[in-house]
């Protein structure tokens, strides 16, 4: 663990007080685990970007293609239940 020392302005800090006690956390652990969902977040967004890159673009010429199949489309983590 690494301890942090941030600055807040009453508002926020506040709000984050009331969040922390309604989960049962101190403020310390809620502000950790805020962070690291959002940066989770961040490095799963990346990495949908560059599979996103990686594919080759549609050819707007030539045969028409099928459309891609619904499970194709919705076969993502985002769409499965948890």
């Amino acid at each position: 663990m690494k301890n942090v020392t941030i600055t807040l302005d009453e508002d926020t800090a506040a709000r984050a007080r009331v969040e922390a006690a309604e989960r049962k956390m101190s403020l310390s652990r809620y502000v950790g685990e805020v962070l690291r969902k959002e940066l989770r977040h961040a490095d799963e967004y990346e990495a949908a970007y560059r599979a996103w890159r990686a594919e080759k673009p549609w050819p707007l010429k030539g045969p028409p293609r099928p459309y891609p199949k619904r499970e194709e489309l919705y076969d993502r983590p985002v769409f499965r239940r948890r």
